[in-house]
């Protein structure tokens, strides 16, 4: 006689993860570097880059330069400078784009107030920028280069270069540093002293680097592979 097993069910975190990660076109290891990347970019900021007052290019910055220039409110700026870029992103980038932008740029987000909840764990480098811009620079690119060679982006910043990458003959690396350079010389034009030009450049510069080495040697999504190949059939 066979007796009905009293086994309950059990629920794998695994298959819904599975599922989220096919819904975005990736791997599950893919969302799990989109995750890290986010984290990493979220700790440098909150531990390296705002208590030692870098200066950031990009969105950020274009932000803070607009605010000088025309006294325009900087809540409504953010709003506005990211949604027109992912909206070009939409249009420009491949298929998959927003899903995967608005999932990284919420993990960003969460990341933030995270941090900001913890509060500092390392000690200020105020009084050492030029050491507060490397390492800055380097976790910074390590977090970015494993969310944009994902597909996603944590910001307009990210969208803007993609798009630049995209449509021009620039590598990630260089739509990155191009895009900042020229925020920054703005705002030193505007407001920023010699002395915190001289810091965010040296970041950005390391910043983009990293990026480039993971855009180089870790190898992208096989949905963005296809992409990819198809495109340079195309073409």
């Amino acid at each position: 006689m066979k007796f009905l097993s009293t086994k309950k069910p059990t629920f794998h975190l695994a298959q819904p993860l599975r599922r989220f990660a096919a819904w975005m076109n990736l791997s599950v290891k893919d969302v799990a570097l989109m995750i890290i990347g986010n984290l990493t970019m979220a700790f440098a900021m909150c531990n390296i880059h705002i208590p030692a007052k870098i200066t950031e290019g990009g969105v950020l910055g274009s932000i803070v330069l607009f605010n000088k220039l025309f006294g325009l409110d900087p809540s409504i700026l953010s709003v506005l400078l990211d949604f027109s870029l992912y909206f070009f992103g939409i249009l420009l980038l491949e298929r998959g784009f927003l899903k995967k932008a608005v999932f990284s740029t919420l993990m960003y987000a969460v990341s933030l107030k995270l941090f900001n909840f913890i509060g500092p764990l390392l000690p200020s480098l105020e009084s050492a920028p030029y050491l507060a811009a490397i390492i800055g620079g380097l976790l910074l690119g390590s977090g970015c280069g494993l969310v944009v060679t994902r597909g996603g982006a944590a910001g307009g910043d990210d969208c803007f270069a993609m798009i630049l990458e995209r449509k021009s003959r620039l590598s990630l690396s260089g739509a990155y540093f191009i895009s900042d350079a020229v925020v920054l010389g703005l705002s030193f034009l505007v407001y920023l002293p010699a002395q915190n030009l001289m810091w965010s450049l040296l970041t950005t510069m390391i910043s983009s680097y990293v990026v480039g080495q993971f855009e180089i040697h870790l190898p992208k999504p096989v949905a963005m592979q296809q992409v990819a190949e198809r495109a340079g059939e195309a073409s």
